[in-house]
């Protein structure tokens, strides 16, 4: 149970971690990846507006036009430092001029492919290969200018790597410190309930003395003066407390002590422990109705197997109404032994079935230990399904109750 909270614990606190590491990691580098972007389309938007050709065409356009103003861009080291790549097309598809700085990175044939492919594109900016192009019409041709990307793409993948090393180095020394936390907060409760649990063994076995010394003086004096008022309270009262000192050693013994497992045929042994809740359901004006599958086999312990099914049984026949039937199955299904067993009764609120399994807790608070059951039973059958790798479960629909027992098979 502790070391499952102590897992909870632990994914919660990573689940959060990676979340928000993942979100910053994709905010960071989105932001950053769309700053450049921006940034580079606004340069090659300012290089294309004062771009002038070398040769003006003869009456193609005006030589005279005012030269644009300087754009934001225009003084900083970026701009400056940037390399840009022109193709200038006429609107007759011919090259009439190609401005490559840096000839030994791209080549003029290969500006031009470049140029003729964004040409056929709608869009006038956006990224083709490695190079970041924005397309213009100058009245008389069109110019397309690039920039290369490569560099800052790059860039941005070793921002995105690096993030990843020391972002996934800081998740993994997070893990052990979410477990240090993780165990910080468990261990108190886990010591608060190993406590508990001694307690429950500690009180059993001191209480089983004096009551069956009780128990024998009470045999004795009715002996020597016969029936009396007051001392069959003191027999009747001891009686409960007997029962009680009973399951509380039952619970203990399930909880703190590895039960002996073998191969067992949980067909045969449910069979055998249903057929005397028969009479015990007659006497109550029920009928017990049975379907069970031969050959299930689990490996366990037969004397805590019987004693799961007597607890289901005894609660569903105590707690029908209406009279009617209680019906018991077993059934594999899925590498798994299901028993079930249900009856007719008022719905189990879903506030109150999350405790229904745990010690003392009873949900019809109402009701005292007149029919010398304490809470006891499912808090027993809780702790046996749980030894044996099991799983068990309270379910209610259109008046009906089920108790649903899963354990593995062989």
């Amino acid at each position: 149970m502790f070391k499952k909270s102590r897992k909870k614990i632990v994914a919660a606190i990573m689940s959060i971690l990676t979340l928000l590491w993942v979100g910053t990691l994709c905010v960071i580098y989105v932001s950053s990846y769309f700053e450049v972007a921006t940034t580079n389309q606004e340069m090659l938007k300012e290089h294309a507006e004062r771009y002038m050709l070398e040769k003006p065409m003869g009456g193609a356009f005006d030589p005279m036009k005012p030269f644009p103003d300087r754009g934001p861009h225009f003084d900083t080291n970026q701009f400056k430092l940037s390399t840009f790549y022109t193709v200038a097309i006429s609107y007759d598809n011919n090259v009439i001029e190609i401005r490559n700085d840096d000839a030994a990175v791209y080549t003029d044939a290969e500006l031009e492919s470049a140029a003729r492919q964004v040409l056929k594109k709608s869009n006038t900016n956006g990224v083709i290969d490695n190079l970041v192009y924005y397309r213009m019409d100058k009245g008389g041709y069109t110019l397309v200018s690039f920039m290369d990307n490569t560099i800052i793409r790059e860039s941005m993948n070793t921002l995105f790597r690096y993030t990843l090393i020391f972002g996934g180095v800081a998740i993994i020394a997070l893990y052990f410190l979410a477990a240090y936390l993780a165990n910080k907060i468990v261990t108190p409760l886990e010591e608060s309930y190993q406590k508990q649990k001694q307690f429950i063994s500690d009180a059993g076995h001191e209480l089983k003395t004096p009551v069956s010394v009780v128990s024998a003086n009470a045999e004795l004096l009715s002996r020597e003066i016969g029936d009396n008022q007051w001392l069959q309270n003191i027999q009747y009262e001891n009686e409960r407390m007997g029962m009680l000192v009973g399951q509380l050693l039952d619970l203990a013994r399930t909880e703190n002590v590895a039960p002996q497992m073998e191969h067992i045929d949980f067909s045969r042994l449910v069979a055998g422990e249903a057929l005397p809740f028969e009479s015990v359901a007659f006497e109550k004006g029920l009928t017990l109705n049975t379907n069970i599958t031969s050959n299930i086999g689990v490996i366990g312990s037969s004397t805590q197997l019987k004693q799961i099914v007597s607890i289901l049984l005894d609660n569903a026949i105590r707690h029908s109404k209406g009279g009617g039937e209680v019906w018991l199955s077993l059934t594999k299904e899925h590498g798994f032994a299901k028993l079930s067993v249900i009856n007719k009764g008022d719905e189990i609120p879903a506030e109150q079935r999350e405790h229904i399994f745990e010690r003392f807790y009873r949900v019809d608070t109402a009701r005292n230990s007149e029919d010398k059951h304490y809470g006891l039973g499912l808090a027993i059958a809780k702790a046996i399904t749980t030894s044996h790798k099991g799983n068990i479960a309270v379910l209610c629909f259109d008046g009906f109750v089920e108790f649903r027992v899963q354990i593995p098979t062989i």
